[in-house]
C-alpha cells in the first residue's frame, strides 16, 4: 500500500477515534435533551383493525397500518370555530360507532392520574363542535356504548349530557371538597389502585354504575407552595397514613330510564377496599371487587343493579397479600371470564365458569404474565407478556382457550417486547428494545410474520456511536444466603482490569419492581455513560423483594419493608467491592423514592461498606407513608411494630459515617417532604453533617424548566466531591 492511500485511511482511523470520545454532557442530557428517542405513541386503532389515527398538531390524522401510508384527516382544529373553543386538542376518543369524537383542551393535572379540561363532541355527520359543559372544567368525559350521551364530573358531582336533546342531567348532589366525591376517586384510591375515573357506563347505556367517597373522616395533609406572593398557598387534601381512617366507599348504580339511583349491598362492614368494579356482558349485572383492608383476601361479588343485592363469584386468599390487576375478561358467551392470579406462586391465567368454578389453567410454568393483552374470542387465542426464558427479558405470546396446545412465541428477539394489538387482533404494533438499544417499533401480524418497521432509532444509535457509549452488560452472583441476584455494569472507556475505580450503584428495590432487565434504561442511561466516561464503574443489582421471579421471591420482604432488601444490597457491595477492579473505600449508592429510602438504610445499615449515598424523596419512616400501599406490605405500627421500627432510615442516623445527600420536593403530595424535614431533625440530633437539596412547589417528579438540569448537577458534583476528591465545578 502507498503512502499516498495509508494517510487517509489514518486520518480516517483518528477522525473516528475523536468522534468516538465526545463526551457526553449534563446540558445536552437534562437541558437541550438530544438523546430522547423518537417514541410512538399509542395506536388508537379502529374498529376495522386495519387503521389508526394520531394527534399531530391538533389534527386527528388517519393511517394505514400496513403501510404507513395517511389515508384521510379526520379532524382539523384549525377549521373548527367555537367561542369556546381554543383550537388546541390534549387527547380525543372516539365513539364505539366512529360518528363522533370526544375531544379534550385546556388539560391541568390534579395528581398523578388526574386531570380537568374541557370537553367538546364533534359530530362527523352534522360537522357540528358541541361543549360538553359550558360552566367550567369537568373530569373524565366518557361516551355512553352507544354515542348518544357523554358522562362526566363537575365538583365532585356526577352528571351526563344527553346529545340528542342536548340536556344536562346532575346525578348527584352532595359532592363536596374534601368531604364528598361521586364519579372520582381520592387520593390514596388514585395513587395506589391506579385509577381516577370511579364511573362506568353499561353495555346498554341505560345505567352508570359509580363509586361514592366519603372522606370526612380521613386526616388533612397540608403542602406550602411559593409564588412571591406576600403569603404563600397552602395546598390541603385528604390523605390517610398508616392505621388512620380511609374513605367510606361505596358503589351505586344510576338508572337513566327511571331517575333513580339504587347502592350495591357490599357488606355492614365499611372498612374495606373497593378496588375495582366492572360490568359483566349483562347490562344489569355488576362485579364488584371487594377486599379487606389487610389486602390478604378478595372477593368477586356479582350485583343485581335493580335491586342492589349481590351474590359471591369467586374468593382469593393469600398468606401475604393480592395485588391488584384489570385482567378480568367477560366472555361474550355470558357463561365465562378470565383472570390472572398467583395462586400456583407464580402469575397464570386461568379460565372460570360464571358459578366461580375454575375450568382450566392456561399457562403454567416457573415464569409470569407480566401484561395481559386480551383475547381474540373469534379465534380462540389470548395474548400476554411473559419472561418464560429469563426474568430479564419479555417476549410476547398466544395460548389457546380451550387449552390444546403449547403456547406460541410470537416475536423472537431477545431483550424486552411489549405489544399493542389492533381492535381485530389481526395485527400488533410491537415495542422492542434491549438494554443497549433504544425503542424499535414494528408492525407484526398475528403469526409474528413481521409486516414493516415503524421507527428504528437509527440516529440515536449514532449518537451511541459518536459518543462512545459503554455495553451494559449483565453479571449475577450468589449471597450467603444462597440467593441468586441479577444485575448489570457500565464500564469506563478503555477499562484496565488491573485499575481501582470507584463503584456508583443505582437501585429502585421496592415490591415486585425491576430494574435489572435487557430493556433499554432511559434518560439515565445517559447520565450513568457519562459517569462512566469520567471514570465511575456503574453497577445496578435487583434484590429480593423485586418482581418476575415468582410470589415467594417478591413477597419475602413482608411485614419487613427494607430488611432483607438491604440486606442484599450491602452483599452485592461487598461481592463488587472483592473485584480487583473497585475501589472498595470508594463505593457509592443513588435512588429516587424507593430507592431513595434503600439508599438511605444501605448507607446507615452498611457504614462499613458504602462511603456515599445520594436519597431522593425518600421515605424515611413507612408511618408517614399512606394507608393502601404501606399497609399492603406492612400492615400498621399497632401489629407490626419491629417492622416499622427496625427498618425506618430515620432510627439509624446515629449509624452515619459516609456522606449522605438528601433531596426532596416541597410539593410532593406522594411522599411528603415531612420524610425528608424529620430525617434532617434526627441527623440534627445526632450531630451529623450531611448534604440537603429542597425543591419548593416541586412533586415527587421533580421536574420543571431547568429543574432536572439543577438536580443532576448537584448529584454528579456530589459524587465527584466525594468518591473522587475532584472538587472542581462538573461541567453542565
Amino acid at each position: 500500500m502507498s503512502l499516498r492511500n495509508v494517510l487517509p485511511l489514518a486520518l480516517l482511523l483518528v477522525a473516528h477515534v475523536l468522534v468516538a470520545q465526545q463526551p457526553i454532557t449534563l446540558q445536552q442530557i437534562w437541558s437541550d435533551y438530544a438523546f430522547l428517542p423518537r417514541r410512538i405513541p399509542g395506536f388508537n386503532f379502529q374498529n376495522d383493525g386495519r387503521h389508526y389515527t394520531r394527534l399531530e398538531e391538533d389534527k386527528i390524522v388517519q393511517y394505514d397500518l400496513l403501510s404507513g401510508q395517511q389515508t384521510a384527516v379526520l379532524f382539523d382544529a384549525r377549521k373548527v370555530h367555537h367561542e369556546a373553543f381554543n383550537g388546541q386538542i390534549h387527547s380525543y376518543t372516539f365513539s364505539a360507532d366512529e360518528q363522533k369524537l370526544l375531544l379534550s383542551s385546556e388539560t391541568e393535572a390534579i395528581y398523578r392520574h388526574s386531570t380537568r379540561a374541557r370537553f367538546f363532541v364533534w359530530d362527523f355527520q352534522q360537522q357540528t363542535l358541541t361543549p360538553v359543559f359550558p360552566k367550567g372544567k369537568i373530569r373524565y368525559a366518557t361516551f355512553n356504548p352507544q354515542g348518544d350521551k357523554v358522562a362526566f364530573v363537575f365538583d365532585n358531582n356526577l352528571y351526563y349530557r344527553d346529545l340528542n336533546t342536548h340536556e344536562v342531567v346532575q346525578i348527584t348532589h352532595d359532592g363536596k371538597h374534601n368531604e364528598i366525591i361521586n364519579g372520582a376517586t381520592d387520593w390514596v384510591y388514585e395513587e395506589e389502585f391506579s385509577f381516577a375515573k370511579a364511573f362506568y357506563w353499561s353495555p346498554d347505556g341505560q345505567r352508570i354504575a359509580f363509586y361514592r367517597f366519603d372522606e370526612r373522616h380521613v386526616p388533612q395533609f397540608t403542602m406550602t407552595n411559593y409564588h412571591g406572593e406576600l403569603y404563600p398557598e397552602y395546598v390541603t387534601f385528604k390523605y390517610p397514613k398508616v392505621g388512620q381512617p380511609n374513605s367510606i366507599v361505596t358503589i351505586h348504580v344510576y338508572h337513566l330510564d327511571r331517575k333513580m339511583t339504587r347502592q350495591i349491598a357490599t357488606g355492614d362492614e365499611t372498612d374495606i377496599y373497593i378496588p375495582r368494579i366492572k360490568w359483566t356482558r349483562d347490562p344489569f349485572l355488576l362485579c364488584v371487587f371487594r377486599m379487606n383492608r389487610h389486602q390478604s383476601e378478595l372477593e368477586l361479588l356479582l350485583a343485581e343493579t335493580t335491586t342492589g343485592k349481590t351474590t359471591l363469584l369467586m374468593k382469593e386468599t393469600n398468606k401475604w397479600y393480592i395485588d391488584i390487576h384489570d385482567n378480568l375478561t367477560f366472555l361474550a358467551d355470558g357463561r365465562h371470564f378470565l383472570w390472572t392470579s398467583e395462586q400456583d406462586g407464580f402469575n397464570h391465567l386461568y379460565l372460570y365458569d360464571m358459578e366461580g368454578k375454575m375450568v382450566r389453567q392456561l399457562t403454567k410454568g416457573p415464569w409470569e404474565i407480566s401484561h395481559f393483552y386480551g383475547i381474540d374470542e373469534v379465534k380462540g387465542l389470548c395474548y400476554f407478556q411473559a419472561g418464560i426464558e429469563s426474568p430479564l427479558r419479555r417476549k410476547i405470546y398466544a395460548v389457546r382457550l380451550d387449552g390444546k396446545g403449547k403456547v406460541k412465541c410470537l416475536t423472537n428477539k431477545e431483550g424486552w417486547n411489549s405489544a399493542q394489538f389492533s381492535s381485530t387482533f389481526d395485527y400488533f404494533v410491537c415495542t422492542w428494545s434491549d438494554a443497549n438499544t433504544p425503542p424499535v417499533y414494528s408492525v407484526y401480524d398475528r403469526k409474528g410474520k413481521l409486516i414493516r418497521t415503524i421507527e428504528d432509532n437509527q440516529q440515536l444509535r449514532a449518537k451511541q456511536q459518536a459518543h462512545g457509549t459503554q455495553p451494559l452488560e449483565f453479571f449475577h452472583f450468589t449471597t450467603s444466603e444462597g440467593v441468586q441476584l441479577n444485575g448489570w455494569m457500565i464500564k469506563p472507556p478503555d477499562f484496565e482490569p488491573d485499575k481501582q475505580y470507584p463503584l456508583f450503584m443505582y437501585l429502585y428495590g421496592g415490591p415486585g419492581s425491576q430494574q435489572a432487565t435487557d430493556s433499554w434504561k432511559g434518560q439515565n442511561y445517559w447520565w450513568f455513560q457519562m459517569l462512566a466516561q469520567q471514570g465511575f464503574i456503574i453497577a445496578c443489582i435487583d434484590n429480593r423483594g423485586t418482581g418476575g421471579r415468582g410470589e415467594a421471591f417478591k413477597k419475602v420482604t413482608y411485614l419487613q419493608l427494607g430488611h432483607y432488601e438491604t440486606i442484599d444490597q450491602i452483599e452485592a457491595a461487598r461481592y463488587l467491592a472483592r473485584q480487583p477492579w473497585t475501589d472498595p473505600n470508594r463505593i457509592g449508592i443513588f435512588g429516587w423514592s424507593y430507592g431513595g429510602y434503600m439508599s438511605s438504610l444501605c448507607l446507615l445499615k452498611g457504614n462499613d461498606v458504602f462511603k456515599a449515598a445520594i436519597a431522593v424523596a425518600p421515605v424515611t419512616n413507612w408511618k408517614w407513608y399512606d394507608t393502601i400501599y404501606t399497609e399492603r406490605y406492612m400492615r400498621t405500627t399497632e401489629e407490626n411494630p419491629d417492622g416499622y421500627e427496625q427498618n425506618a432510615p430515620i432510627n439509624f442516623v446515629h449509624k452515619l459515617k459516609g456522606n449522605y445527600l438528601l433531596i426532596h420536593g416541597m410539593g410532593d403530595d406522594n411522599v411528603h417532604f415531612q420524610h425528608t424535614a424529620e430525617m434532617v431533625n434526627a441527623l440534627i440530633a445526632a450531630n451529623k453533617q450531611f448534604d440537603t437539596y429542597f425543591y419548593p412547589n416541586r412533586n415527587h417528579g421533580i421536574y420543571g424548566g431547568p429543574t432536572r438540569l439543577h438536580l443532576y448537577t448537584k448529584m454528579t458534583q456530589f459524587l465527584h466531591d466525594k468518591l473522587m476528591n475532584d472538587t472542581r465545578p462538573v461541567g453542565q
